[in-house]
């Protein structure tokens, strides 16, 4: 059995309170590409912890990468089977 890996990428950047993260996946021939997307701010009566900041937004991109690549899924299934397919029926 070939076992096959997959290659997530999390990129964060902070501007003031705002921390935004970018989760890229790339599958093993590189071509293939989804990215998801995350902010957080923090409230400013918080005490200022970027880690938390970096975590919460990691947390949105992986998330919307998550939700993104379930609808490609869905998609391949309803082109496989000729018809629209209901969603997460897997």
């Amino acid at each position: 059995m070939e076992a096959k890996k997959w290659t997530v990428q999390i990129h964060l950047t902070e501007e003031g309170d705002a921390t935004y993260a970018r989760a890229v996946l790339t599958t093993r021939d590189g071509e293939d590409r989804l990215t998801g997307e995350g902010h957080a701010r923090r409230n400013p009566t918080d005490p200022s912890v970027p880690e938390i900041g970096d975590e919460l937004a990691a947390s949105r991109a992986l998330a919307d990468l998550a939700d993104k690549l379930a609808v490609v899924t869905q998609r391949d299934i309803s082109e496989l089977a000729g018809s629209p397919v209901p969603g997460r029926s897997w």
